[in-house]
C-alpha cells in the first residue's frame, strides 16, 4: 500500500502539470492507495482557495476519488460524515473535525458563530462562547 502526498491529489485532479498528473494517475490507478484524513483536509483547502474550485466539483471529485476499490482512507466512518456535512454546506475542516470528535463521543466546541448557526439547524448541540 501507498500513501500519497497531498500533491499528487492536486496533479490528480487539476492536470495542471501533464507529466506529473500522468504519474499521479497511474499511480492511484495501478497500485492500493492509502489517504490519510490531513491530505484529504489540505486537497480540500487548495483546490478551494487557490484553484478557484466550487465546493460540489471539490464534493464530486472526492466522492469519485473516495469511490475508488483500490483506495483506502484512514477513518473512512469519519470521512463518510465529513462528506455528508460537506455537501450540506459545513465547511470540509469543520465537518472533518466535528465528525472526528463525534465519532469519539466528545462535545464540540467552536466560537464560528456561521458555523455554530449550521449546526443548530442540523439539530445539534455544539459548545460556545457566549456574551
Amino acid at each position: 500500500m501507498i500513501g500519497i502526498d497531498t500533491n499528487l491529489l492536486i496533479r490528480f485532479f487539476t492536470n495542471d502539470d501533464i507529466e506529473q498528473a500522468r504519474y499521479a494517475k497511474k499511480l492511484i490507478g495501478n497500485n492500493e492507495i492509502f489517504i490519510c484524513k490531513s491530505v484529504l483536509l489540505e486537497t480540500e483547502w487548495v483546490l478551494r482557495y487557490t484553484y478557484e474550485f466550487e465546493t460540489e466539483v471539490i464534493h464530486n471529485a472526492f466522492e469519485s476519488l473516495l469511490g475508488l476499490p483500490n483506495l483506502t482512507v484512514e477513518d473512512p466512518g469519519c470521512i463518510i460524515k465529513a462528506m455528508q456535512w460537506y455537501a450540506q454546506g459545513f465547511d470540509f475542516a469543520d465537518a472533518m473535525h466535528l465528525a472526528t470528535s463525534k465519532q469519539l463521543g466528545n462535545n464540540f466546541a467552536s466560537l464560528d458563530k456561521a458555523f455554530l448557526r449550521k449546526a443548530t439547524k442540523m439539530g445539534m448541540n455544539l459548545l460556545t462562547f457566549m456574551k
